[in-house]
């Protein structure tokens, strides 16, 4: 039931500690309080999963970036703090779990990006993951998203700083008109971008004052990493890098360590991605 001070997208959080409610107080801005991580997934297991499960199902094509989207959602879903945000001053916890990524529809210098939304479903698993991905993709390159309309439309009126103003106030309140903000990236769970499909290596992406996101996440392009044991044996490995920009205000340290810690095991064995994403893993 919303109570006095609860967000359409967000429960207002009741029970802080002192530490993580004055923080918000002292340090408004999403973008002073950002924490940057980088986690290594051995690819070993995770490429060879991946290829018996296409061999399985060859209309049907899985890659990487699916994986590592589910592996987020589920570890958010599981990991409940990793779904806060503040707003206002103010921390929530959000009511739905949802991933975000811009799809380019044309690979070249002036191809058009649209944004591409994936909510999540406590039963949802690799597979209908995969299938709401597609679609999405596939609306995105043929279609105009939700928020791109609004958009477009808000680009053609006049008095642009006193729509910015009255735009970031509304934001700051949560009364933004949701086909606004329908496909917004910025008011999702996490947002992801995958620089390796680009041959790139992963790097550093700021979060966003405007919108509620505190969580963005970087993949790089898969490595061969050679390393030596204590035997003086060198060993070549596979993998893959992500780096994660947090909002460091929505919990500490110890939280988000166990986080990459789970993130990492489900995508060095995504067979794990297989149960509910509700459903408890050991890690």
């Amino acid at each position: 039931m919303r109570r006095l001070g609860d967000r359409r997208d967000g429960t207002l959080i009741r029970d802080l500690d002192s530490m993580h409610y004055i923080m918000p107080l002292m340090y408004p801005n999403r973008c002073d309080n950002e924490a940057f991580m980088t986690i290594h997934c051995n690819l070993e297991k995770t490429e060879e999963y991946l290829k018996k499960l296409n061999a399985q199902n060859p209309d049907v094509k899985y890659n990487i970036f699916q994986l590592v989207i589910t592996a987020c959602l589920k570890t958010i879903r599981l990991r409940p703090q990793m779904n806060r945000f503040i707003a206002n001053k103010n921390v929530y916890q959000r009511k739905d779990i949802t991933a975000a990524f811009t799809v380019k529809k044309t690979f070249s210098d002036d191809g058009e990006e649209t944004l591409a939304r994936i909510p999540a479903e406590d039963t949802d698993t690799l597979e209908s993951m995969h299938k709401k991905i597609s679609q999405q993709i596939e609306f995105c390159k043929t279609s105009v998203d939700e928020s791109t309309e609004s958009m477009n439309f808000i680009q053609k009126l006049p008095g642009k700083h006193l729509i910015g103003a009255i735009a970031r106030w509304a934001d700051r309140h949560g009364w933004m008109p949701q086909s606004i903000i329908a496909t917004d990236p910025y008011q999702c769970s996490v947002v992801l971008t995958n620089l390796g499909s680009l041959g790139m290596n992963i790097g550093y992406h700021h979060l966003m004052n405007w919108g509620t996101n505190s969580i963005f996440v970087v993949i790089g392009k898969k490595k061969r990493i050679n390393t030596v044991d204590s035997n003086g044996k060198v060993n070549s490995k596979k993998e893959l890098q992500l780096s994660m920009t947090i909002d460091e205000r929505i919990a500490d340290g110890y939280y988000y360590a166990k986080t990459l810690k789970l993130l990492k095991k489900l995508i060095e064995n995504p067979e794990l991605l297989e149960l509910p994403l509700s459903e408890e893993v050991p890690y």
